[in-house]
């Protein structure tokens, strides 16, 4: 299915019918609209109908009280900050400064509609989520060694397929929250707990996340952040596009971005608003913490 996004994706011009996109993933049309529904949650049709950038660029225009937009979205405080109930908290002291001593991270890979996923996972919450190529998981794990020298690393997959089921399930969350545990500076920190308040379905431009947090001129530093921010999907910097209202860049690829808002815009029950902004009240009372 993720040849199958990317398939779609790049011809978000001149969409192919159902035989085409069907022969192109080996499938026959009726296996290829059940499978593609069962796992993207919409028809190839549909789907199609979300990937032009259009939606972007129109939700953009619109203007909507932030504040109004946040609470209409379930952002009713930091234990909530999104549809899959994330509770942000950043990296303690204690294990910044002996590199993870003490800890067990737990580690593998799961298949999602949008590629392979490698995770690391803490006690606390998930500490690194990326898209990776086949076999590049290796090399994600060495960073992730590199990046905690102090802990110990011990392999579950079952662990990360967990969190992939969470990621495209389309029910409400159960079994509490998804812990999130990134390493970062006070400044990343900042803008990712940003991120964290812009809802499903809604995109906003680096202007309106650096307006956010009060640095109106940092908008290339926000650009850093988001391109550094070590958890993919769940902090959804996916949702930010350049101030023209293009694409913009994004570290696993522009294919997997658009399909990820295109997925996200066609997703039944998701709360169409438009975010102009994120409210400080999203981003305070948090704990941001440096290397």
């Amino acid at each position: 299915m993720a040849e199958a996004i990317a398939y779609l994706a790049a011809r978000w011009d001149q969409p192919p019918g159902l035989a085409a996109a069907a022969r192109a993933s080996g499938l026959s049309p009726w296996h290829f609209q059940r499978e593609f529904k069962r796992w993207v949650g919409v028809s190839p049709k549909h789907f199609q109908g979300f990937l032009t950038l259009g939606h972007a660029k129109a939700s953009l225009k619109r203007d909507l009280p932030v504040l109004e937009a946040a609470l209409a979205a379930g952002l009713s405080g930091p234990s909530r900050l999104h549809d899959l109930a994330v509770a942000f908290d950043a990296a303690s002291p204690g294990e910044i400064r002996t590199g993870g001593g003490g800890l067990t991270l737990r580690h593998g890979v799961a298949e999602t509609p949008f590629g392979r996923i490698f995770a690391v996972v803490s006690p606390r919450g998930i500490v690194r989520l990326a898209f990776v190529e086949p076999g590049g998981e290796t090399r994600a794990l060495a960073a992730e060694r590199l990046a905690w020298p102090g802990a110990r690393f011990a392999a579950d997959d079952g662990a990360v397929r967990a969190i992939a089921a969470r990621l495209i399930s389309r029910r409400k969350p159960s079994g509490g929250s998804l812990g999130l545990a990134p390493l970062g500076t006070n400044f990343q920190i900042k803008v990712w707990q940003a991120l964290l308040a812009i809802p499903r379905g809604a995109v906003v431009t680096y202007a309106m996340i650096a307006q956010a947090i009060g640095a109106d001129r940092a908008a290339r530093a926000i650009g850093g952040a988001c391109a550094a921010n070590p958890i993919a999907v769940l902090i959804p910097c996916h949702r930010v596009l350049r101030n023209s209202g293009a694409l913009g860049g994004y570290a696993f690829g522009p294919d997997i971005k658009r399909a990820l808002l295109a997925w996200e815009a066609a997703t039944p029950g998701t709360a169409r608003i438009p975010c102009h902004s994120v409210p400080d009240a999203m981003v305070s009372g948090q704990r941001p913490l440096s290397r």
